[in-house]
């Protein structure tokens, strides 16, 4: 009573009058439409083509029920899907759904259709090789004329799962599933694929979409409050516009008050409602912080583990992301306990993990999740997550057993094999360790820790490097190569081995085949004085051999006769040579046994060389670049303490992981396909009917349920033989596995895969393995599987041999009753489902073999490839189930312990992509807040290390609270606080992203996600900043308010709306020049539709990477040099896009909210090599065209005639300037007095990347109105270079430092005019000054006021040391492009950029700063004075001559807080009338 009693006195005491909310919403959209949730289902065509084509016949018409509400139609959907998904899948559906994850895929559909084009008004129809039909009356007719090229197919194109031969005519149908006009074209289609008439693939195409865009999220929002520094306020009033009711941020508590259970008073609802905002404006009073309150960050996290656990998270995203009005923090007391115990575990994360103070780290299932890379898209990893964790959950391994499995570092994918170089065939020409010539060398393994210069090889007497070149003596590299081992040899550089691969036909003579007499010759040496001489005689004898030839018989007689007259050279090389009695043992059977591929080949410490570094000129390079990689590599190891004295060097290197015995591209190929064995088996195998309408992974489940196994005890490896018995390859490919099964760890079973339909007569072999196999202990059945499998029985039973007399004949100690009644009884049903099995999972055809190891699918061998016992070795060896089966044994699961070793091998490899899983551990737990998972549910195992006043934690807490939305989670939150905080986070933030699609009461759809700002303080000035992934290119698209200016106590009415428009996603790119290797400066691609070629472009970046970027929207694209000089000079020769590398044109598909990176190689035509793109002949004709169409820079207003003469063309002033903000568009009236005081045509170039929506409204009328061009043009912040994160020196930033990318090459010169400054000249004078060699000029600080004195910072300090003589320079500039671009000075600033900017006390004026600080290295020329006046620095009698005023930035008068408008009126008098006519 006495509670109410108090709370009603507080009400009365408050002002009654309910006054309209104030805040900020920020909303951000696509630029394309609106896409159904029914196509961005493609969620499912994921998890493979089987499901999506059958969730498309479940749902080939489902667009009839949306004729109720929308709400409805969205759970049908999700019903639909249901039946094809996971409930973990399910959800992960919901919230792609939510995040329109699949919407870019959907609309690149799309634009792929409107490429054909699509004919008109047709809501579906089909392309047959270029030919267009909206019935499917016409298909048979098209199909008979389809000829010419196939079209070409994308990685995400869906392709009907039927018999899909190459030369089949390719039918696409654009349609929208679910529609009438969809369903009549896929009956028809898909009955013509599965007859094999043609393949059937869909396109997502809807005739009329709707106008509304889709609304994004997955975002962040930021309210800066402003510095001082910057603030500039347009004092105009905004128009007014109707208020948005926005829902309230229900913060439960607020001083005491929990409001959340006080909503059970609705007739105080008005009253409540103004008691909480009171309570927050006095708690949001943003009182100024003294330095002793620096403690926050443990405050705020003794705040957060002070509330029940449940809200912990709400409170640490309500502490973070409103911050600046949360002041009452510093009242929070802190325990000792919790500071010491935060320490503590600070420690052990820093000794452990590298983990540092104030750090912020997000781990799910041990990954490391990058924030700036993954943000919205943590649905990728959440979605290959669940994979496994369903798997190792369906296998019953859960909790604990779970996070040490996945732990497990499986299928860490190595590419560089290495060959076991331990091998008799090979002849060594030195050996390091035991040579005379290295006997001065130290051969202490410390002597690699021993510093070094750059690049020296260290002189130690080891067998560190190893060199092992397989040649075959005839053919023409052989000689080079050798010439090339000598010189290594003479420089002492790494050790040198030989294998000769010769002829090993039985009768052959020396005399003729010269490989053969050069191998008799060698062995001559050997035997009869020693192996040096040998080796020695080989670099003799190919002395003898010009480069270009090969070595001849002659050669080898006169080099005999010559060295030892007195041999018999007929008992040397003649056909019964005493030296050839191991050619066929030697270096030819090394070389057929090694697997490698075309000679001539090297091995460096093992690992082959790839055919392209075989190149004698390149291959010393090569060497040395690997003598240097492995020095490295060599110095961790005796570091480590694993390469001792005592070691064996070779032993060592031999002994690694990635070694193996035999090279076979077949089973050492890093692109892998697996079984999915984590299904539950359903039916069984003996019904046909039932097992073919079984999914792929519920036959596998059957199959893996049924088999019988050639097996002793627990085995880590298991392999499955698939092949027809009755053929001889087949029998071989089994013998060879039993053969190799006398290995302990391995276990072998076998499927029928008759070349035929599945009879008696086609399955004898088989049937009688699996009768031995059904009725015999292990031993027997193996030793009869080896005997039956030999010819010789093959061909008693071809004769008529019954099978129980063979048995007999094959072995004794076999149960032969219970054989025969088994085989004799054995129906063939179950080999038909074996083999359906083979056709539908495996993809083979009847009669084609394979090898599953660990559910790993090696398939199809080719006709004649062998599958020797090797290989099977090789196969087990390189796999991880050892390491899987001792888990899985240390987990006591004994029965079918192989089939779990198998199952939980073939998950982990086939989902593990070699990222390290970390283990993180805390040393005590009472600063941890833990939330533990639902029971006996599949759960993300999440650990975020964070401070909670951080940047890190307002995008962390929002993440987490809707992970555990959407999954089960199981999570630990460590507050990582910082004892002093050097600054503080003064920015309110929004992380837009939903768990689900929302719905509004009547069952609509909500508009979407909004990032709302509501109870903000309302005094602060305050700038907002939209803070994407780093794909996005975002743009405000409406607003009436000056975003870069939100002042919320002039708001009169309500909210401050935002809305942006994501205008475009980037394709980034790496561009080399393959004959320099560097990157092709100033060459310049186009990226465009078949329909529309030129559509965007831009120029390469001369720096270390070749970079460049293209914007673009979801679709696919056509990426060309651009005509002119780029295609005149250069050729695309190969690429890393959508392509094949033979295609004439290079495509690059955009299908997700995902950076695009790819790499680009070009070269020069053979008659361009000694052109430049950037001389100065690259002025061609009629240049100026394609300025007008130039599109990185996205064209608006005033064109130029293309028919006005060179000279006019090339007679127009270029002005650039940067603005944001109302109030310095407001001061655009720069433009008006550029235009006043000129002659010359004039082009303005804005920054588009800050300019408001009623700028770009504004600045079409009046170009037209004053006879001015303009284009806006637009860069991303690449992600390579140090980002900054105030929106005011980001804006710096793009003023200087891609000057060199901003423009096309066809602008000489351009003239940057601040948006505040007045011209009263003529800029021409200005753009035809000679700047005497410097890229650019600059007008000097001006320093005649005297009374400012004290005020110049550039006249003492490191600016006086640094500058010397010369002076410092500001604002106004003028640049010579041709100039700055040729001495890649643009390069050269983003260096010193990159390098000074990790300091935030560095730049602090980044724009004038950094030319000024690069001085020495990129020279300025020092304009007149008269180009620049500002009232700060220079005195009134110089005022008269200026030809330029300054009126804010620069003339930020320290002394004075005049409001800027007045400023500009006192001091330009023409400003007034500018002002008005504006």
């Amino acid at each position: 009573m006495k509670k109410v009693l108090l709370l009603s006195l507080l009400l009365l005491n408050i002002h009654q009058g309910i006054a309209a909310p104030k805040g900020v919403t920020a909303s951000l959209k696509a630029k394309w439409s609106m896409t159904p949730f029914l196509l961005e289902t493609e969620f499912i065509g994921e998890d493979g083509s089987e499901k999506f084509w059958n969730f498309v016949d479940t749902v080939k018409e489902l667009t009839v029920y949306k004729q109720g509400s929308v709400r409805s139609y969205y759970n049908l959907i999700i019903k639909k899907a249901a039946q094809f998904l996971t409930h973990l899948q399910v959800n992960l559906l919901r919230f792609a759904l939510a995040m329109r994850s699949y919407s870019p895929a959907v609309h690149a559909s799309q634009q792929i259709a409107s490429d054909e084009p699509p004919p008109e008004a047709c809501p579906s129809f089909v392309s047959i090789h270029g030919q267009h039909s909206c019935s499917t009356k016409d298909i048979k007719k098209l199909l008979k004329e389809a000829a010419g090229p196939k079209p070409y197919l994308y990685k995400n194109d869906h392709t009907y799962p039927a018999v899909n031969k190459p030369d089949m005519p390719v039918v696409i149908l654009y349609a929208e599933i679910g529609t009438k006009k969809f369903n009549l074209f896929h009956k028809v289609l898909s009955e013509k694929a599965q007859e094999g008439k043609l393949m059937y693939v869909l396109r997502h195409f809807v005739a009329k979409p709707k106008p509304q865009k889709v609304l994004l999220s997955g975002y962040g929002v930021e309210l800066a409050i402003k510095s001082t520094e910057y603030k500039a306020v347009d004092d105009t009033k905004v128009k007014s516009k109707t208020v948005i009711n926005a829902e309230d941020d229900e913060n439960d508590e607020v001083q005491g008050f929990l409001f959340g259970t006080l909503t059970s008073h609705p007739e105080l609802q008005e009253q409540l409602g103004e008691l909480r905002k009171h309570l927050l404006e006095s708690t949001n009073d943003m009182a100024p912080l003294k330095v002793w309150e620096m403690q926050l960050s443990f405050q705020a996290a003794a705040r957060i583990m002070s509330v029940p656990k449940f809200d912990a998270l709400k409170v640490m995203r309500d502490l973070s992301q409103n911050f600046p009005s949360r002041a009452s923090l510093t009242r929070v007391a802190v325990k000792q306990e919790m500071r010491k115990e935060i320490e503590k575990n600070q420690k052990h994360l820093g000794e452990t993990m590298g983990i540092q103070p104030g750090d912020g780290e997000l781990f799910i299932n041990g990954l490391h999740v990058d924030l700036d890379v993954h943000n919205p898209f943590i649905l990728d990893i959440l979605r290959g997550e669940a994979k496994v964790l369903e798997g190792l959950h369906n296998l019953g391994i859960k909790g604990e057993h779970q996070a040490k499995l996945l732990r497990l570092l499986v299928n860490t994918v190595d590419d560089s094999y290495a060959l076991d170089i331990r091998h008799p065939a090979i002849m060594w020409m030195n050996d390091i360790e035991n040579d005379q010539m290295y006997r001065s060398w130290p051969a202490s393994v410390q002597e690699l820790l021993r510093a070094t210069f750059p690049g020296v090889i260290r002189q130690i007497r080891r067998n560190f490097f190893n060199l092992v070149l397989f040649l075959d003596p005839l053919q023409e590299e052989t000689v080079e190569l050798v010439k090339l081992a000598e010189l290594f040899y003479k420089h002492k550089i790494p050790l040198i081995g030989f294998v000769f691969v010769v002829n090993t036909k039985d009768e052959i003579d020396g005399f003729s085949d010269a490989g053969v007499g050069f191998y008799r010759l060698l062995n001559y040496i050997t035997d009869e004085y020693d192996l040096s001489q040998a080796v020695m005689s080989i670099v003799s004898m190919y002395s003898k051999v010009d480069v270009g030839e090969t070595l001849s018989a002659d050669t080898i007689s006169a080099y005999l006769k010559k060295k030892y007259p007195k041999a018999n050279q007929e008992r040397i090389l003649g056909s019964d040579s005493e030296y050839d009695y191991k050619r066929k043992q030697d270096g030819a059977l090394f070389y057929r046994k090694s697997g490698l591929g075309a000679l001539p080949l090297a091995l460096f410490n093992g690992v082959p060389l790839n055919p392209d570094e075989m190149d004698p000129e390149e291959l010393e390079t090569i060497i040395l670049q690997r003598i240097m990689d492995t020095t490295a590599a060599f110095q961790r190891a005796v570091f480590m303490g694993q390469l001792t004295e005592s070691s064996d060097v070779v032993d060592h290197l031999m002994e690694q992981a990635n070694v193996v015995p035999r090279m076979n591209p077949l089973i050492l190929n890093t692109d892998r396909k697996y079984l999915d064995l984590t299904g539950t088996p359903v039916d069984d195998w003996e019904d046909t009917t039932m097992f073919s309408y079984l999914e792929s992974k519920d036959k596998t489940a059957v199959i893996s349920k049924r088999m019988k196994y050639f097996e002793d005890g627990m085995t880590a490896v298991t392999m499955w033989v698939v092949a027809d018995f009755e053929k001889v390859s087949g029998r071989k490919l089994l013998l060879n596995a039993l053969k190799h099964k006398s290995s302990p760890g391995l276990r072998v079973g076998v499927i029928d895969n008759p070349s035929g339909k599945p009879s008696e007569d086609n399955t004898v072999l088989y049937r009688a393995v699996w009768a031995s196999l059904l009725t015999q202990k292990n031993k027997a059945a193996v030793e009869f599987a080896q005997k039956l499998l030999k010819e010789e029985s093959s061909l008693l039973l071809q004769q008529g041999t019954k099978m129980k007399d063979l048995g007999m004949q094959l072995l004794q100690g076999m149960d032969l009753d219970a054989f025969e009644k088994k085989f004799n009884t054995l129906e063939v049903d179950f080999i038909r489902s074996q083999q359906m099995f083979c056709q539908d999972v495996l993809k083979l055809r009847p009669g084609q073999q394979a090898v599953i190891s660990n559910g790993r699918i090696l398939c199809p061998f080719e006709e004649q490839e062998e599958f020797t016992m090797e290989d099977f070795h090789l196969l087990e060896k390189i796999g991880s189930a050892e390491k899987v089966k001792a888990k899985v044994k240390q987990m006591g699961m004994k029965p079918k312990a192989s089939d779990l070793v198998m199952k939980v091998d073939a998950l982990l490899s086939a989902v593990s992509k070699g990222e390290i899983r970390r283990d993180v551990s805390f040393k005590d737990t009472q600063s941890v807040l833990q939330l533990s998972p639902r029971e006996n549910e599949v759960f993300y195992d999440v650990v975020a290390i964070i401070d909670p006043l951080t940047r890190e934690a307002q995008k962390i807490s929002s993440l987490l609270i809707v992970l555990s939305q959407v999954v089960n989670v199981k999570l630990q939150v460590f507050m990582n606080c910082r004892a002093k905080l050097s600054e503080l986070p003064l920015k309110f933030y929004r992380f837009v992203l939903e768990p689900d699609v929302a719905f509004l009461a009547n069952d609509t759809a909500s508009s979407g996600p909004v990032a709302r700002f509501m109870e903000l303080p309302e005094s602060p000035l305050l700038t907002l900043n939209m803070i994407t992934p780093e794909s996005w290119m975002v743009q405000a698209e409406h607003s009436l308010h000056d975003l870069d200016n939100i002042h919320l106590q002039e708001q009169v009415n309500g909210l401050v709306a935002a809305e942006f428009e994501l205008e475009h996603l980037l394709l980034e790119g790496h561009c080399f020049d393959l004959s320099t290797g560097q990157p092709p400066r100033g060459l310049q691609f186009t990226l465009g539709m078949s329909q529309d070629p030129l559509m965007y472009d831009t120029i390469v970046m001369a720096n270390l990477q070749g970079y460049f970027q293209l914007k673009a929207n979801p679709g696919a694209w056509i990426l060309r040099l651009r005509k002119g000089r780029s295609e005149d000079i250069y050729q695309i020769i190969h690429d890393g896009t959508d392509s094949p590398p033979d295609a004439e044109d290079v495509i690059v598909v955009l299908n997700s909210f995902h950076s695009k990176i790819i790499k680009v190689r070009v070269q020069k035509k053979a008659e361009m090599i000694n052109e430049d793109l950037l001389s100065e002949t690259s002025e061609s004709k009629g240049i100026w065209d394609s300025i007008v169409v130039w599109s990185t820079f996205e064209k608006t207003g005033g064109g130029s005639k293309k028919d006005e003469g060179e000279k006019k063309k090339k007679d127009i002033l270029n002005v650039f300037s940067v603005a944001s903000g109302h109030l310095y568009e407001r001061f655009l009236i720069m433009m008006l007095s550029v235009l006043r005081h000129t002659n010359t045509p004039v082009k303005f170039w804005f920054l588009k990347n800050y300019l408001s929506p009623s700028f770009k409204e504004t600045i079409s009328h009046m170009a037209k109105s004053y006879g001015f061009q303009y284009e806006l043009v637009q860069y991303k912040w690449p992600r390579w270079l140090h980002q900054q994160t105030e929106k005011q020196r980001i804006i710096w930033g793009y003023k200087i430092l891609f000057l060199d990318v901003l423009f096309p090459l066809a602008v000489d010169k351009i003239i940057f005019v601040d948006a505040d400054q007045i011209v009263r000249a003529d800029l021409k004078e200005l753009r035809d000054l000679d700047l005497q060699g410097a890229p650019y000029g600059y007008t000097p600080f001006c320093d005649s006021r005297r009374e400012m004195e004290g005020y110049r910072f550039w006249k003492s300090g490191y600016w006086a040391s640094h500058l010397g003589q010369r002076k410092y320079h500001i604002a106004l500039y003028v640049v010579d492009l041709k100039k700055f671009r040729k001495i890649a000075a643009g390069d050269r600033l983003r260096g010193q950029y990159q390098a000074l900017s990790q300091d935030p006390n560095s730049l602090s004026n980044l724009d004038q700063d950094l030319p000024n600080n690069m001085i020495h290295q990129v020279a300025i020329k020092s304009l007149p004075q008269e180009w620049l006046w500002c009232e700060t620095w220079c005195d009134d009698a110089s005022k008269v001559t200026a030809k330029t005023i300054d009126l804010l930035v620069q003339c930020n008068n320290p002394k004075t807080k005049e409001p800027k408008l007045m400023a500009a009126a006192r001091i330009v008098p023409e400003w007034v009338d500018y002002d008005k006519e504006i």
